[in-house]
């Protein structure tokens, strides 16, 4: 019988603070089947002609219609399972005449079928406490479609419904001509926000790379024409001919026994029959090298392509058929050298990178695309105009790795990294997800191959060590750069830079090998690095009063919060905040807050730099995240039980000793500037350039530097920001998970503990509070140079902020919730908006203010003026007319059931107490979570409506293509 978990049991006693009752589980428990392993195949259907130890926690069955099902019990988080319906066809299954069809039929059995209404499915599934976009979702790609649920809460009625009315999608849509009317305009606007720049260098890429096969022309999206077109006749036959028994695979896993699970498959799905024979699956050719290709470098064709506000850069593909291959363990051996020669070379281009020069990146890396190629991918970003020599270098690394085979010592610190990454799988097995391990089947079916669990990974792994030499990894490297053809596509932002043939001639040159980024030196330990100082001495251990979270403070005045939580196995969470984060910054300082979030790690620790930093970690699992929050600078990082003390040196190290490297500062700056002009390529990017910069009442520290700004800063200027940053202000770290509480703190003394006691930080009054934006009916204009039919608007009231409204926060999401189902209904088909437009609360617990509740959407220039009118007239509503009972209880059971998903991990609740060392209140309020977020009025929330959602209380802005806001701004003068 499996343990419960120690997360599981936090659940429970949070729940019974609140005194809310837990729901029943699934009826049948792993007590009364301990022992009796599920019935299976010899060899299951997934494992057939492979020598792969099967994963015997899959259930794995087959119908006698012919669909194939797996399931598996697994209780992360406790009470959901998670459910895919995976379909193996997409769009490349489609004829010219059909493009699209794969991906509007995955909208259209949403929208109607046997068991939901026109229209219903999204309310339908919220009732069962599953949120629309994140629990309830769907994708088409070119080989396949998936729709998934993951269920919280499961219970056998739940389960039950749940599954009928997913069979009714699948088995029995109802593709009227008034579902194709509804939906076609939200397709066809989701073709449309997906357009602009990137669209269309995604779409060149195809055409160039895969001419002459159906995946050149076979984008998921389809066309305006043959959507335009669709009939129900001409959708259904599509749908008839692949949305069959065998083509469909049902994958579940979650807090049941797979028995429990496989019955209701059984019972669904068993009555799905399909007359005729089944189509054949088509051919998606075979890459081909034009007639007069040079056999040994067979460069077919080129294309360069000008956009203006796109970085420059080149990728080139060595393309070789795909063939469906058995995935036995000497194939996977394969797949493992293959890594081991991707990673010696990227490692080599990244030193060259780092080193200065002619490109910012480059990486190889091998996919397998689409069922279509069997392809090895260059890509380099070049720094400059000269593009050449940028594509010589890159080349002359692969070319070394080409000529001569790697040392040893290089395998080996690559077998190093990847045994980490294959170990932590076991140390953690316990943690992973039921929704994960669903999607990664899945992912398995799509490519023709198994699935294995980690402990055989990792086995194979270690047999297979001697057959990584030098000479086989040589041999893999030439068959990576080896195929039938090699196409290249060259990005520019200027006229005139390069030619077709200017680039194929680059690809043809011969180049010599770079041998001088060849790695040397082993890793680095440890025990050679210098102290922090002398080990600080414990002031004092105190309990929260939550669970049991303890807080341990320094004599230096560093306070610690301790949760070991050895039921999450392998899995350790350290985070430090310190400083005064954004409010500590002075505005004029503000772009090395952009460098800083670039290059603070990267310019070193003590004695290291980029390059040790990468030796020392070799073989562990260390992270180093920095992140720069409302009042605090934030280091983050996921480890292991036994790096544990080397990662708290890491962080300590860099507010002690922090090392001022020039080349990542300079890399850094060089980035900022290349990826400035990409925002302007759409809507989207705009916001992401300027949204919070708004937001927070146009505060340059929330700007995005310019490339002008980004000139004018120094190295100098980055040293003197960020020493005054790491030098001062309080430090507070977190470390949740699988740690032994004495350890832990002997390591804290060496570490944090030995930091010389720190001083305030800085903070003028300028700089001290950040201004919010003031209302106004005039909407900010902002303008893209993406498509003419694109743009974006934002409408948003200012709240608050502080941890005293806490609870008041957590009652506005309600409220968002409201506003989006609301706003969803209104404008999704009205408009034609396919993202589904939303509302989101920010509510910033270290300021007394600076939160918002901000509704926005994409949509088209000619709707935004309707989006404002008909924003307005929700909010006037929620105002005058409180929610129904319905609406409360579609909103507040998918809250529910985030909550107590979220809250079987102990990663919830150091989230929550984040700060709590300086305003220990925020631990009261871990207490009301529950019912803040899910105990709530009809009356209540028209209170919250009207205090906050006032017209006279909103900004508003506005993404909308250059002359049209050019127009709309002089109109306004």
């Amino acid at each position: 019988m499996q343990k419960i978990s120690r997360a599981a049991s936090t659940l429970a006693c949070l729940l019974l603070l609140v005194q809310t009752p837990i729901q029943p589980a699934i009826a049948q428990s792993r007590a009364a089947s301990a022992g009796t392993a599920p019935a299976q195949d010899a060899v299951p259907w997934l494992y057939k002609n492979s020598d792969v130890p099967p994963d015997r926690e899959w259930n794995f069955g087959e119908l006698p219609n012919g669909l194939r099902y797996a399931t598996r019990s697994n209780g992360v988080p406790p009470g959901q399972v998670s459910i895919r319906i995976r379909v193996d066809a997409g769009s490349l299954y489609e004829t010219d005449a059909e493009r699209g069809y794969a991906h509007f039929l995955e909208h259209l059995l949403f929208r109607q079928s046997k068991y939901i209404a026109e229209g219903t499915a999204i309310a339908t599934f919220q009732r069962l406490g599953a949120s629309f976009g994140s629990d309830t979702n769907a994708e088409t790609t070119t080989t396949q479609t998936v729709f998934k649920l993951d269920l919280p809460d499961a219970t056998p009625a739940s389960l039950d419904e749940t599954f009928k009315l997913l069979s009714g999608m699948v088995t029995a849509p109802t593709l009227s001509a008034s579902n194709l009317k509804s939906d076609l305009p939200i397709v066809l606007a989701e073709m449309r926000e997906r357009g602009g720049a990137a669209k269309r260098v995604q779409d060149t890429m195809q055409q160039v790379f895969y001419a002459g096969q159906p995946l050149a022309e076979r984008s998921p999206i389809g066309t305006v024409e043959t959507l335009q077109a669709a009939t129900p006749q001409s959708v259904r036959a599509f749908y008839q001919r692949w949305y069959r028994p065998a083509n469909v695979t049902v994958i579940v896993a979650g807090d049941a026994e797979p028995a429990v699970l496989a019955e209701y498959v059984r019972k669904w799905f068993s009555g799905w029959k399909v007359p005729g024979k089944p189509a054949p699956a088509p051919s998606f050719g075979d890459p081909v090298a034009p007639a007069d290709a040079d056999l040994n470098n067979p460069v077919g064709k080129t294309e360069v392509i000008v956009e203006p506000d796109l970085p420059a850069s080149m990728t080139y593909a060595i393309l070789r058929p795909w063939r469906q291959v058995n995935d036995t363990i000497v194939y996977n051996q394969g797949l493992m050298t293959d890594a081991l020669a991707q990673a010696i070379i990227n490692r080599r281009l990244e030193s060259k990178a780092r080193m200065g020069g002619s490109f910012l990146t480059a990486q190889v890396n091998q996919d397998d695309v689409a069922r279509s190629a069997d392809a090895t991918f260059v890509a380099v970003t070049p720094l400059g105009d000269d593009w050449r020599a940028a594509l010589r270098d890159v080349r002359a690394v692969i070319a070394d790795a080409l000529a001569n085979p790697p040392t040893q010592e290089e395998i080996d610190r690559e077998i190093a990294e990847l045994e980490v990454a294959f170990q932590v799988p076991v140390e953690q097995r316990r943690l992973l997800p039921g929704a994960k391990l669903a999607d990664d089947l899945v992912n398995a079916l799509d490519i023709r191959e198994t699935v294995a669990g980690p402990e055989d990974v990792l086995r194979i792994f270690r047999e297979s060590k001697p057959l990584f030499t030098p000479a086989a990894v040589l041999q893999h490297t030439r068959e990576l750069f080896t195929g039938t053809v090699t196409r290249g596509l060259f990005i520019t932002q200027k006229e005139g830079t390069a030619t077709d043939a200017a680039v194929r001639q680059a690809l043809l040159d011969p180049v010599q090998p770079d041998t001088r980024v060849r790695l040397a030196g082993p890793p680095i330990s440890f025990d050679g690095l210098p102290a922090i100082g002398q080990p600080g001495r414990v002031a004092a251990i105190t309990g929260t009063g939550l669970l049991d979270i303890e807080q341990v403070e320094f004599a230096n005045g560093v306070k610690v919060l301790l949760w070991p939580v050895q039921e999450e196995p392998g899995r350790v969470m350290v985070k430090v905040r310190f400083g005064g984060g954004y409010r500590e910054i002075k505005p004029q300082d503000a772009p090395y807050l952009t460098l800083g979030q670039m290059a603070l790690v990267g310019a070193g620790v003590a004695t290291l730099g980029q390059e040790e930093l990468d030796r020392v970690a070799t073989g562990r699992k260390l992270g180093f995240d920095f992140d720069v929050k409302d009042a605090a600078f934030e280091f983050s990082a996921e480890t292991r039980p036994a790096d544990l003390a080397d990662q708290l040196y890491l962080f300590a190290a860099k507010l002690a000793m922090p090392r001022w490297d020039v080349n990542p500062v300079l890399r850094a700056k060089a980035a900022a500037k290349i990826q400035y002009e990409a925002f302007a390529t759409s809507p989207q990017g705009v916001l992401n350039r300027d949204l919070q910069f708004y937001q927070r009442g146009q505060d340059k520290r929330f700007e995005t530097p310019t490339p002008a700004e980004i000139d004018r800063t120094t190295t100098e200027g980055f040293k003197r920001v960020w020493s005054e940053a790491l030098n001062s202000g309080p430090v507070e770290v977190q470390i949740f998970g699988d740690f032994d509480k004495t350890a832990a703190i002997a390591a804290l003394q060496k570490t944090f503990g030995a930091l010389k006691p720190r001083q305030p930080a800085p903070m003028t009054a300028a700089s001290a509070e950040i201004a919010e934006p003031r209302p106004s009916d005039t909407p900010v204009v902002l303008t893209h140079r993406g498509d003419p039919d694109q743009a974006a608007a934002i409408i948003s009231w200012p709240t608050g902020g502080g941890s005293v409204g806490i609870p008041e926060s957590r009652q506005l999401e309600i409220l968002t919730q409201l506003f989006t189902n609301r706003l969803m209904d209104a404008v999704r088909e009205k408009l034609g908006v396919s993202y589904a437009p939303y509302v989101f609360s920010t509510w910033p617990v270290d300021l007394k203010a600076g939160g918002s509740i901000t509704a926005m959407a994409q949509l088209s220039p000619s709707a935004v003026p309707v989006f404002f009118q008909t924003a307005d007239e929700i909010a006037q509503d929620l105002i005058t007319d409180p929610p129904t009972a319905d609406e409360l209880a579609r909103v507040i059971e998918p809250l529910r059931q985030q909550v107590t998903r979220a809250a079987s991990s102990s990663a919830f609740f150091m989230g929550q107490i984040e700060g709590a060392t300086s305003d220990p209140s925020r631990i009261s309020t871990v207490r009301t979570v529950l019912t803040d977020y899910t105990q709530t009025s009809p009356e209540k929330m028209q209170e919250l409506a009207a205090r906050y959602l006032g017209k006279d209380n909103s900004w508003r802005l506005e993404v909308v293509p250059e002359q049209k806001g050019v127009a709309a701004v002089a109109a306004r003068r």
